[in-house]
């Protein structure tokens, strides 16, 4: 078995949920996201601070496409539905499928945040890889903290960031106290964590030059009252901050404000990352500063503006596959699947892709397909 990341324990002492039972996809399954709970880089999209539900699997659109294809090899195949219809997300991980070939198909479970990017990317990672012949199950949960539990092992692939990645198994291994890695560049990153991701079981694959650092927004309103073009802008400022639950203590959010930025952040308010709560509690007035990413496609339209983070407070994030390393050893194909996704992404497109879910409001698999076949990877 594989090294894993040890669990963590949640601000009560609890140890941090597993991922519950999963039907197997292709099943009718309702489209629903779970909502962020308290740790992760990243929350919900549109969701609040709610208690954590179960994690979804979904039915694809190949899965719709291919309806009665579907349930004919399934009826054909009645005896394995059986086996597997009351299986747990372990038994539906293809890293435990001894009958899966060892390479090119077989079962796969990807995890993702459910964050509007991060579901577009899964949704990528889930059309090249049943292309490629594998059975695909996807996890959507409101957060890091709600998948690592399980990865690797029960969980094969996570669309990640790399200072995420890096930084959430630093803080894992060393505590909380740990210094975080900061290095702006993302393959120094990575090779600044690779014997944490070794330890851990997991390897990442090609980095992208796409990256998705956070970044916080005030309204344009609030920023010509005031001269703000930069973060530094708002030294000795008093705010009230809308932001991640996970925010608070964090070098790149809250902590990173008020150390390195000498703002005083009077009150933290839980309300998602890139939330539409987020949003309109800064739009209310409510908050004047809000946490999203530098690909957020929403916010011009809204009348919000980013401000600059001149101090350097953010990790690299470029965007990057990360995959159980015994998962990979079984199918290394894998690779061949992904890497040409993220020498395809830059981060130009993959703020005009946010934008197409975010503001036209077009659903992620249908951007995902469509940007695949424009790219010649579908």
């Amino acid at each position: 078995m594989s090294a894993r990341a040890p669990r963590l324990l949640n601000r009560s002492g609890r140890r941090s949920r597993r991922l519950p039972r999963a039907r197997r996809r292709g099943l009718p399954v309702g489209r629903t996201r779970a909502a962020p709970d308290h740790r992760g880089r990243r929350g919900t999209q549109k969701v609040g601070l709610l208690p954590m539900t179960r994690p979804t699997t979904r039915p694809t659109q190949r899965t719709l496409r291919h309806g009665v294809a579907a349930l004919a090899a399934l009826t054909l195949s009645a005896g394995f539905l059986t086996g597997c219809a009351g299986d747990d997300l372990a038994s539906d991980s293809s890293s435990d499928d001894s009958s899966a070939a060892a390479s090119g198909g077989g079962k796969l479970t990807i995890a993702s945040q459910s964050f509007g990017e991060a579901e577009l990317v899964a949704d990528m990672y889930e059309q090249l890889l049943e292309n490629a012949g594998y059975d695909v199950t996807v996890k959507l949960v409101g957060s890091r903290d709600a998948y690592m539990a399980d990865f690797p092992g029960d969980v094969d692939v996570v669309p990640e960031y790399v200072g995420g990645i890096v930084n959430y198994l630093n803080t894992a291994a060393n505590g909380a106290k740990a210094t975080a890695f900061t290095q702006g560049d993302g393959q120094e990153m990575a090779d600044a964590g690779k014997s944490l991701l070794d330890d851990a079981g997991i390897t990442l694959l090609d980095l992208s030059s796409a990256t998705d650092t956070n970044a916080f927004f005030v309204t344009q309103e609030y920023a010509d009252a005031n001269s703000l073009t930069t973060l530094s802008d708002l030294k000795g400022t008093s705010v009230v901050l809308a932001a991640a639950p996970d925010c608070e203590g964090r070098a790149d959010c809250e902590a990173g404000l008020v150390d390195d930025y000498g703002i005083d952040v009077t009150k933290l308010l839980p309300l998602g990352y890139a939330s539409d709560q987020t949003y309109k509690s800064v739009l209310d007035g409510e908050s004047q500063l809000g946490e999203t990413s530098t690909t957020d496609g929403a916010l011009a339209s809204q009348g919000l503006v980013v401000l600059d983070d001149d101090q350097k407070i953010q990790p690299a994030q470029n965007l990057v596959p990360a995959v159980s390393s015994d998962f990979l050893d079984a199918h290394p194909d894998v690779a061949d699947v992904l890497n040409p996704l993220m020498a395809a992404l830059d981060t130009d497109t993959l703020t005009e892709l946010n934008g197409e879910v975010s503001v036209d409001r077009q659903k992620p698999e249908d951007v995902a397909k469509q940007f695949l076949t424009d790219a010649g990877l579908l």
